[in-house]
């Protein structure tokens, strides 16, 4: 939000308050001041000069030599190139010496032969964005105001004199996103009362509802919405101050009636829209929403295809504007418009999100729809930019407004106890220092016994809880007064929990696998947070996200992950390797009542090379095993027992071939394997194998002991086997069922060979495994071992039908 110090200055005593302490005061209590600038900084040496005569250049098909009158005795020569140049007008001179926007130096010189003494400006020459540059002057020159004096400064003609201070406005203060709010704001901090002068609404006896009809279909759309209509309008260019104002707001000057209508979205905070009341072809107007196929080409040209989500202003009939984002091209105000049918809505601001979302639209409309407007101004709002298309454009304002719907506006009512703010913030206040800080708010309030009843007025309508009141005193108050202190007590030695040591090992063990630690957003958008996930749950929004891609709570670690995976990839990394520890907020019940539930997760992504190439080795991609066998790792840390594997497919997000799920015991704690093709190219990211598991759960645990062994003194017997087994078979299932029949003596079970071709019926494979003996006491002999081999073979048979080679 830009904001202009002169405009401030109208409603407010500045004069002795410059604009660096008004921000460094602002900053300090809640709204931060990003930057202060000052347009005509660097700039000097720059006149009003008017055009006395123009001639072409005698050696140029496109240059013009001007004779310009700067206010000296004689007339100036100045050689021009502005296709627009001509005599009589007055323009912006740069004298010889002057500075002008790139600190650019201007000298005398030739042009083509012909001496040139300065330069006529361009507004882009000041440094005036070309934004925001009044479109008739986009290519050439500016023209002054006829009453502009010949040599004076043109810096208070522009008002480049000003000072902007731009705000960072956070959701919550929504109202600060309009001049008089923050002029309530500073009044605040300075204990001033703004004073507002609006300009007197006069109104024709002949009623707008013989002119018009407004209808709102649902009111949960618009529950506020009224046209008035002005008629006999001249359209022409904005008075200079009104042009120099919305420039100043980083607006681009149209027409009068446009400008008016920017004007009181800047002074009030609330959008209105101007439809040219002859080219709606009717005498109504229906806000609906939009039926699926219709199209509207809005005022930027292009046609958008509608939908039910939209919500639309039609005649009737056909939509003529997108609801608080962008008005239709076929019924813009343009200089042959007579008849002005001006809106003042409430829109509902989630729609008008979805909307802007849906065609890349943001507007200073939307935004203040989104984040909300004062709901007791919308009236007032709309009465006096009437007033003002009346004095500017020679309108004529009929009577009443027409009303399609209405909002019932009500001031809030807080209470709160001296003790309780006394508490909060740490401090000593009196009843008179608190009553204080709500007479600069302008809050009325009562007092009774230290209990505070503050009335809120609908300007803020951030605020209804006592936290918001205890904020609004610790604000205006000073934070810098705020007693601090240190924390008091006994001191104990501090030390880390089993949870976090448990933590700390899981971290090791995975840099000691070389993979790195990485640090997720715990918000992102809605559809990330409904990815990879490992049970079903509702989302948790928040209610004022900073931003769209930051609006709910994650439910997964791994769609943060491969946002990090991206951001390498696209900077040519090729080896990534990348973990996280943190929570996922579950949310089984209703978000509005009841908090999330927080579980801690660890997570992990690998893709690209996981052994590069060099002089001795080959490079090797990262694949399921290598994913596979960090998880196991993982899960040998924590002492996990009683682990398996399950193949999937029933995660869309994850490879249907190359998926695992993994149990403990009964209950599932994570899952391993690839990104799904289509999920990747949606990151932009190539083959990436991920894994995520429950780490609370996986703590909680019950863990398999650490036993201390020695090595055998006796020598270990390695006897191998191969068989064919149905592939639905899996090989946990055969690790099983050997380890159940192969005795005591079974020390390690190693699947060496997996073989599906030639010679293998179909259906089946071909597994092959290693079995290794030890008996710590004693040599085994053959007979033994070919006594436990026999019953391994007989239970593979009986249980897996599995056909010995």
């Amino acid at each position: 939000m830009l904001v202009s110090y002169k405009w401030l200055n109208e409603y407010l005593d500045l004069t002795q308050i410059s604009p660096k302490e008004l921000g460094d005061k602002m900053s300090v209590t809640g709204i931060e001041v990003e930057g202060i600038e000052v347009p005509a900084a660097g700039l000097k040496k720059i006149v009003v000069g008017k055009v006395e005569k123009c001639v072409p250049h005698p050696n140029s098909d496109h240059l013009s030599i001007c004779q310009v009158d700067i206010g000296e005795e004689e007339l100036s020569q100045i050689v021009c190139g502005a296709p627009n140049v001509k005599e009589g007008i007055k323009v912006i001179v740069a004298l010889p010496g002057a500075r002008i926007a790139g600190n650019v130096k201007i000298k005398k010189g030739k042009m083509r032969g012909e001496v040139s003494n300065g330069m006529i400006c361009s507004l882009q020459e000041l440094g005036i964005s070309e934004n925001v540059v009044p479109k008739e002057f986009a290519d050439g020159i500016y023209y002054l105001p006829q009453a502009a004096v010949v040599g004076e400064s043109v810096f208070p003609y522009l008002d480049l004199d000003d000072s902007i201070i731009e705000l960072s406005i956070t959701p919550n203060r929504a109202d600060a996103l309009s001049i008089r709010g923050v002029a309530y704001e500073v009044g605040a901090i300075y204990n001033q009362k703004p004073h507002f002068e609006n300009e007197e609404l006069i109104e024709e006896s002949t009623a707008a509802r013989d002119k018009i009809k407004v209808v709102v279909t649902d009111e949960k759309d618009a529950p506020a919405y009224q046209i008035r209509i002005i008629e006999n309008v001249k359209i022409a260019p904005s008075p200079q101050w009104l042009q120099n104002r919305l420039m100043n707001e980083g607006i681009r000057p149209i027409n009068n009636v446009v400008d008016i209508t920017n004007y009181i979205l800047l002074l009030f905070g609330q959008p209105l829209h101007a439809f040219d009341y002859g080219k709606l072809d009717s005498q109504e107007i229906l806000v609906r929403r939009a039926n699926e196929e219709e199209t509207l080409v809005t005022l930027d040209g292009e046609e958008r295809k509608l939908t039910p989500e939209n919500i639309v202003i039609t005649n009737g009939v056909k939509p003529v504007a997108l609801a608080g984002v962008m008005g239709g091209l076929d019924s813009e105000i343009t200089e042959q418009t007579t008849t002005v049918a001006l809106e003042a809505a409430l829109f509902d601001p989630l729609s008008i999100r979805l909307t802007s979302k849906q065609f890349n639209l943001r507007s200073e409309s939307s935004a203040r729809f989104e984040k909300g407007i004062n709901k007791g101004d919308i009236n007032e709002a709309c009465e006096v930019a009437a007033a003002m298309i009346a004095k500017l454009a020679g309108g004529t304002v009929l009577k009443d407004a027409v009303v399609g719907s209405t909002v019932a506006v009500k001031d809030e009512e807080v209470k709160i106890t001296l003790a309780k703010i006394n508490r909060s913030l740490g401090t000593n206040l009196s009843v008179s220092e608190v009553g204080a800080v709500f007479n600069a708010l302008q809050f009325s309030y009562t007092e009774s016994d230290e209990e505070f009843s503050v009335t809120i007025p609908p300007r803020r309508w951030d605020i209804h809880i006592e936290a918001d009141i205890i904020e609004e005193v610790a604000r205006i108050y000073g934070y810098d007064k705020i007693p601090s202190t240190l924390p008091s007590g006994e001191t104990v030695a501090g030390a880390l929990t089993k949870e976090q040591l448990k933590t700390r090992e899981v971290r090791s063990a995975l840099e000691g696998a070389g993979v790195t630690e990485a640090i997720s957003y715990a918000l992102t958008t809605e559809e990330k947070s409904r990815q990879f996930m490992m049970r079903e749950s509702n989302i948790t929004r928040l209610d004022w996200p900073m931003t769209e891609d930051r609006a709910v709570l994650r439910m997964n670690l791994i769609s943060g992950l491969l946002d990090d995976v991206a951001y390498n990839m696209a900077r040519k990394n090729e080896q990534i390797a990348l973990y996280e520890i943190g929570r996922v907020f579950y949310q089984d019940s209703d978000p509005l009542k009841n908090l999330p539930l927080e579980e801690n997760h660890v997570a992990f992504a690998l893709a690209g090379l996981w052994q590069t190439k060099d002089w001795q080795q080959a490079g090797k991609k990262v694949d399921f095993f290598l994913a596979k066998g960090i998880v196991e790792m993982l899960l040998i840390t924590l002492g996990a027992k009683d682990i398996s594997y399950v193949k999937t497919s029933a995660m869309k997000e994850m490879h249907p071939g190359q998926t695992a799920e993994i149990y403990l015991g009964d209950d599932k704690i994570g899952f391993v394997g690839q990104v799904h093709p289509t999920i990747a190219k949606a990151y932009d990211i190539g083959a990436t194998f991920v894994a995520e598991l429950n780490l609370a759960a996986l703590l909680a645990a019950e863990k398999t002991p650490l036993v201390y062994q020695a090595v055998s003194k006796f020598p270990a017997v390695s006897r191998d086997i191969a068989m064919v087994v149905s592939e639905e078979v899996a090989n946990q299932d055969v690790v099983a069922a050997i380890k159940a029949a192969a005795g005591k003596f079974l020390n390690k079970v190693t699947l060496f060979d997996v073989y599906q071709g030639t010679n293998i019926k179909a259906g089946s494979k071909s597994l092959a495994y290693s079995l290794t003996f030890v008996n710590p006491e004693a040599t085994l002999t053959d007979e033994e071992i070919n006594k436990a081999m026999e019953k391994v073979t007989k239970n593979l048979t009986e249980e897996l039908a599995a056909e010995i080679r």
